[in-house]
C-alpha cells in the first residue's frame, strides 16, 4: 500500500514538472493546488474555491474554464498572456495576476461579484471602459505603460486606486469616485489636478513626481496622509494649502528642496499644527510648543520675553536708585494704566483725568517709533523716536515695558515714571493690551481700567473722525475689540474695572467718579490708620477692631478699583495680589511701636548707605539711647513726636536727587539734651502733642537729614494709595515752620502742573 502511494505521488510531480516545461496548466496540477473546500447545493458536494498557482512559468491556463465555481484565483510571477478563462467564472471575488506579460485590458468577459483585482507588473498601455465592473472596489495597475487614466468614471465602489510608475502625466478621469486610498508614485505630474471633487479620499500618495505646488489639495478635507517624498517643492508657505486640512496627520516631505531651508522642520510643524508624523519622524509636543514659541508666540510669551530682556540689560547698567519708585511688597508705587483697543479715547482721557486731577495724577509719556499723528506733540503725547534710538534704549536698560503693535514699537521708559513719582503724584498711562501683560511682570502694580467699545459702529465713527487711520488699521482696531473682550471674560480680575467707552464724555465721568471715590477712600483710611498710631502708641491701649471699608464704586459686570490695604481679605477676589504675603501679615502677630520706629531707623540707614552717604543722625540718636532709657516716659513722648512728625509729613526720605546734594549736619549734643527735657515738661503739663513748640519743633529740624527733599520721595503707597497731594519741596529756612495748608499745597501743586 505504501508502494502504490509512492507511486502515485512521484507519477504527480513529473506531471507537475513536466507542466512546467511547457507552461501549460493540467488539471492534475490545479487538483493539487486548490483548497478552501465548501459545501454547495443541497450540502452533499463540496467544492473547492481558491487556487493559489505562484511561480510556476505558466503562459497557458485554459484548464480553468472548468472550474467554474473558483472565488479567489491567484497567479502571479508567471508568464501568462491570456485571462480568457476568467469569464467562465462567475463567482469570482479576487483575481491576482501581477507580474505576468498581459497586454489586454480585462480581456474576459466580467463576474459580476468581482472586487479586487491585481494587474501589477504587466504589459498594459491603455484603459477601457470598465462600467461593466460594477462591483470593483480595489484596483492595481501598478507598473504598466499607463499614459492616461479613462474608463473608471462609473466604477461607483471604486475605494483603492493605484496607478504607481506608469506614464501618466495629468490626472484625470476620476471625478465623484469614492476613492479613499488613491497612489500615483513614480508618474510625470508636474502638478496636482483632477482631485478636487473626491472628497473621500483619505490616503494620497504622489511621490516621485515633478510637483512644485500644492494649491491642488487645499478642497480635500479628508485627507489625513500625503506622500510628497522625492518632488520639487522648494517653498515652506507651500504648506498653507493644506493648513486647512484638520484631518492631516501624516506628511512625507523627504527629498525635497525645502528640506534645505533653514529651521524647516519647525516651520512646517508652525504652520501644521495637526501634524503627528513629519518625514516619517514623530512628530512631538516639546516641537509644536517650540515651534509657535517661535513663529507665534502668545501675549504672555512676548511679554515675559520683553520682560526678561529689559531686566537683563538693566542689570548690565551701572545702578541707578529710582528711590520714589522703589519696589515694596506691601507699598507700591500708586500707576493708573488705561487700556483698550486703538482709537477708543484712551489717551484723551488720561490727558483730561491729570488736568482735572492734577494734584493727584501726572500724564506718563511713553516712547514712540511711528511718526506722530495730527494734533500730537512730542514731549507731552509720547516721545517720538527714531527705530535706531529706540533700540539703543532698549540696550541700556532705560525701558519698564515694550510692546509691537503696527509695526512699530511703544515703550514706556523708568525715567518717565520716576519723574511723575518725583512730584509725588501717581503716573497715569496708556497703552495696547501686549503692554499691559509686559507691565504685569515689572514688580510695578498699577491699576488697570479697560475702555472697550460695546457698539462697532459708533466705534467705527470715532475712528474714522479722527482720518489717521487706513482701512486695514480699522479692520485690525475692530477685530481686537473681541480679542479685549475675551481677555475680560477668561482672565478674571485681569481689569481693576471695565468702562464702555462709546460715548467719551460719559467714559470720563464714570472714570473720574472710580478714581475720585477711591481718592475719598484711601485719604479717610490713611487718616485713620495716623490717627490710632499716634493713641495707641503713647496711651499703651489695644487697637479697637478695624471696620471694614465700605467698598469702592462698581460698575455691573465689571471689576472694581480696590485698595490693596483693605483689611478683610477674600481668597475668591483675584484683584488682590500677593495674596501670600498678605494671609502671612495677618497671622504674624501685631509689631510695636518700638519695633516700627527701629524698622523705619534701618531702611532710612539702608537708602542712605545705597547712595554712599555717611552714618545720618538717626544712627547718631540710636546710640545715644541711653539718655532717652533713663526716663519712659520721655521715650514714649519721642516716639509719639517721631510719629506725629511722621504722620504730618507725607515726605521724609529724600529722593535720590536729594541725597547727593544734601549733606547731614552734626548734631549738638547739648541742643539734644535740653529737647528731650522739654519732651519731658510737655508729656507731664498733658498739652496736646499736636500743638507746636518751640523745643519740639528744634528736635524736628535737627534730625532731619536735609531740608531740602524732592517731592514725592517718601510717598508711601497702600494698594497703590493716591498720594494725598502734589507737595513743592520747602525752601530751606533756619527757623521751623509749620509748614502750608493742605489747601496752599494743592494750589501750588496745580500751578505747577499748569507750567509743566
Amino acid at each position: 500500500m505504501e508502494i502504490k502511494q509512492v507511486t502515485l505521488h512521484t507519477r504527480s510531480e513529473e506531471a507537475e514538472q513536466h507542466s512546467k516545461k511547457d507552461g501549460v496548466l493540467t488539471a492534475a496540477v490545479v487538483s493539487r493546488r486548490v483548497s478552501n473546500r465548501r459545501r454547495v447545493g443541497t450540502g452533499l458536494q463540496y467544492l473547492y474555491h481558491h487556487l493559489c498557482l505562484p511561480s510556476q512559468d505558466l503562459s497557458d491556463v485554459s484548464v480553468l474554464c472548468n472550474y467554474v465555481h473558483l472565488q479567489k484565483l491567484q497567479l502571479p510571477h508567471n508568464k501568462i498572456k491570456d485571462l480568457s478563462c476568467v469569464s467562465h467564472m462567475p463567482y469570482l471575488v479576487i483575481l491576482d495576476a501581477s507580474h505576468n506579460e498581459i497586454s489586454s485590458f480585462f480581456g474576459f468577459q466580467p463576474p459580476k461579484n468581482l472586487k479586487e483585482v491585481n494587474f501589477s507588473h504587466n504589459r498594459m498601455t491603455n484603459m477601457k471602459d470598465l462600467s461593466a465592473f460594477s462591483s470593483l472596489s480595489h484596483l492595481d495597475l501598478g507598473y504598466n505603460s499607463f499614459s492616461e487614466i479613462g474608463g473608471l468614471e462609473q466604477c461607483c465602489k471604486l475605494t483603492n486606486l493605484s496607478l504607481e510608475h506608469n506614464k501618466v502625466s495629468r490626472v484625470g478621469g476620476l471625478d465623484r469616485l469614492p476613492l479613499t486610498h488613491l497612489c500615483l508614485r513614480g508618474n510625470q505630474l508636474e502638478r496636482v489636478e483632477g482631485l478636487d471633487n473626491l472628497k473621500s479620499l483619505q490616503v494620497l500618495d504622489l511621490s516621485l513626481n515633478r510637483i512644485a505646488a500644492l494649491s491642488g489639495l487645499r478642497n480635500l478635507q479628508a485627507l489625513g496622509s500625503i506622500n510628497l517624498e522625492r518632488n520639487l517643492i522648494s517653498e515652506i508657505q507651500e504648506c498653507k494649502h493644506v493648513h486647512d486640512l484638520s484631518l492631516l496627520r501624516d506628511l512625507n516631505l523627504l527629498g525635497n528642496p525645502v528640506q534645505e531651508q533653514p529651521d524647516y522642520r519647525s516651520a512646517v510643524i508652525f504652520l501644521l499644527q495637526h501634524l503627528t508624523v513629519l518625514d516619517q519622524e514623530k512628530v512631538t509636543a516639546e516641537e509644536k510648543v517650540s515651534s509657535v514659541n517661535k513663529y507665534d508666540p502668545p501675549l504672555d510669551v512676548v511679554a515675559a520675553r520683553d520682560h526678561m530682556t529689559h531686566l537683563v540689560y538693566h542689570q548690565m547698567q551701572p545702578q541707578v536708585l529710582y528711590d520714589s519708585t522703589m519696589p515694596s511688597a506691601d507699598s507700591p508705587y500708586a500707576m493708573l494704566v488705561l487700556t483698550g483697543p486703538q482709537g477708543c479715547g484712551k489717551r484723551n482721557l488720561a490727558h483730561r483725568l491729570c488736568q482735572e486731577l492734577s494734584e493727584y495724577f501726572a500724564y506718563g509719556s511713553c516712547h514712540t517709533t511711528r511718526g506722530p499723528y495730527v494734533g500730537e506733540e512730542n514731549g507731552i503725547d509720547y516721545h517720538f523716536v527714531s527705530e535706531e534710538d529706540f533700540q539703543n534704549m532698549i540696550h541700556m536698560g532705560q525701558f519698564v515695558q515694550t510692546m509691537q503693535y503696527g509695526g512699530h514699537s511703544y515703550g514706556l521708559s523708568r525715567d518717565a515714571i520716576e519723574d511723575v513719582a518725583k512730584e509725588g503724584l501717581a503716573c497715569c498711562v496708556h497703552m495696547e493690551l501686549e503692554g499691559v501683560l509686559s507691565l504685569k511682570n515689572s514688580y510695578f502694580e498699577p491699576r488697570y481700567i479697560l475702555l472697550i467699545p460695546t457698539q462697532v459702529e459708533k466705534y467705527m465713527g470715532h475712528l474714522k473722525s479722527r482720518r489717521v487711520y487706513s482701512a486695514a488699521q480699522m479692520d485690525v482696531a475692530i477685530s481686537r475689540v473681541e480679542l479685549y473682550a475675551d481677555t475680560n471674560r477668561q482672565r478674571l480680575g485681569f481689569f481693576d474695572n471695565v468702562i464702555p467707552c462709546d460715548d467719551w464724555e460719559e467714559a470720563f465721568q464714570t472714570l473720574r467718579h472710580i478714581v475720585k471715590e477711591y481718592l475719598v477712600e484711601e485719604q479717610e483710611e490713611g487718616e485713620n490708620n495716623n490717627r490710632g498710631s499716634l493713641d495707641n502708641t503713647c496711651t499703651g491701649h489695644k487697637p479697637e477692631e478695624e471696620k471694614p471699608l465700605s467698598p469702592p464704586l462698581s460698575r455691573p459686570g465689571s471689576g472694581r478699583l480696590a485698595s490693596h490695604s483693605a483689611t478683610a481679605l477674600d481668597p475668591s477676589d483675584l484683584s488682590y495680589r500677593n495674596y501670600f504675603n498678605k494671609i502671612q501679615a495677618e497671622l504674624r502677630p501685631p509689631k510695636s511701636a518700638t519695633e516700627l520706629a527701629s524698622i523705619r531707623r534701618r531702611e532710612q540707614l539702608v537708602r542712605e548707605a545705597i547712595v554712599g552717604r555717611s552714618p545720618g543722625i538717626y544712627s547718631q540718636l540710636f546710640k545715644s539711647s541711653a539718655l532717652t532709657e533713663q526716663n519712659p516716659d520721655a521715650h514714649c513722648s519721642e516716639d509719639s513726636s517721631s510719629d506725629e512728625y511722621r504722620a504730618s509729613s507725607a515726605l521724609t526720605v529724600p529722593s535720590s536727587a536729594g541725597a547727593f546734594s544734601s549733606s547731614v549736619q552734626p548734631l549738638d549734643m547739648s541742643v539734644l539734651g535740653h529737647t528731650l527735657e522739654a519732651l519731658k515738661d510737655l508729656m507731664a503739663s498733658g498739652e496736646s502733642p499736636g500743638a507746636p513748640h518751640p523745643d519740639t519743633d528744634l528736635l524736628a529740624v535737627a534730625v532731619s537729614p536735609s531740608s531740602d527733599r524732592s517731592a514725592g520721595s517718601n510717598v508711601k503707597p497702600t494698594l497703590p494709595p493716591i498720594p494725598s497731594g502734589r507737595k513743592t519741596p520747602a525752601s530751606p529756612s533756619p527757623a521751623p515752620s509749620p509748614g502750608p495748608s493742605p489747601k496752599t499745597a494743592v494750589e501750588e501743586g496745580g500751578d505747577e502742573d499748569g507750567e509743566g
